[in-house]
């Protein structure tokens, strides 16, 4: 059995500032105010759009990223309640675990540091190391992966790709950063909203964590 930290590589399909552009060119066409466009025009305009009581996000689903998480399926569970976006998950039909492309062995998310008794380590450690025999055992039995996934834990390693628009992206970061997420989710919210407000700035300037605590 592996145990990996959680993890996640942003993936922009254009240069943020030629997004951030582009959003500006449709907010103006409301107004026909196009002439109006600088070479930093985009940043007032975004922030004086969002500042807007109530919001005018509407414009921001034009711009979309994608993020490659790392992360365990009791996570993921999570993420792919959100809407709009499209979601691309490693498969525990197809995967075989029990094969020598992952090692004869299952990986798992580290959870370690979420414990507050240490004793607790030990009974994870024992229980993921059960969910794995049980499933290469069915295996050898003769069952398909499709079938022995059903012993599989939460804790399951799991890639996923997730492509939401920024109007979506500040819904979640709203969500899934704060203190009442998920510690998990937070572990991974938090540090990624960070890396937006420095790749994409001006869209999530307004958005603050609480509670940050040992869990993030």
């Amino acid at each position: 059995m592996k145990i990996v930290k959680a993890s996640y590589i942003i993936d922009c399909p254009e240069p943020p500032i030629e997004m951030l552009r582009r959003i500006e060119r449709y907010i103006r066409k409301c107004r026909k105010s196009e002439d109006r466009i600088t070479d930093t025009s985009y940043v007032d305009l975004i922030k004086h759009t969002l500042s807007q009581n109530p919001k005018h996000e509407s414009v921001l689903e034009h711009g979309i990223v994608s993020v490659e998480f790392i992360t365990d399926r009791g996570v993921t569970h999570e993420m792919v309640r959100h809407r709009i976006a499209a979601y691309t998950q490693e498969s525990t039909r197809y995967c075989n675990y029990n094969k020598g492309k992952f090692g004869n062995e299952i990986t798992v998310i580290d959870i370690e540091k979420h414990f507050k008794n240490p004793l607790s380590l030990k009974v994870w450690t024992d229980a993921m190391g059960h969910a794995e025999e049980a499933y290469i055992e069915l295996i050898r039995l003769g069952e398909s992966p499709q079938i022995a996934r059903s012993v599989l834990p939460n804790s399951l390693k799991t890639d996923i790709a997730v492509t939401y628009n920024l109007r979506e992206w500040r819904h979640v970061f709203n969500v899934r950063a704060d203190t009442p997420a998920h510690p998990q989710m937070r572990e991974l919210m938090v540090p990624l909203l960070q890396d937006f407000k420095d790749l994409i700035p001006v869209v999530f300037d307004d958005i603050t964590c609480h509670g940050g605590g040992d869990n993030v």
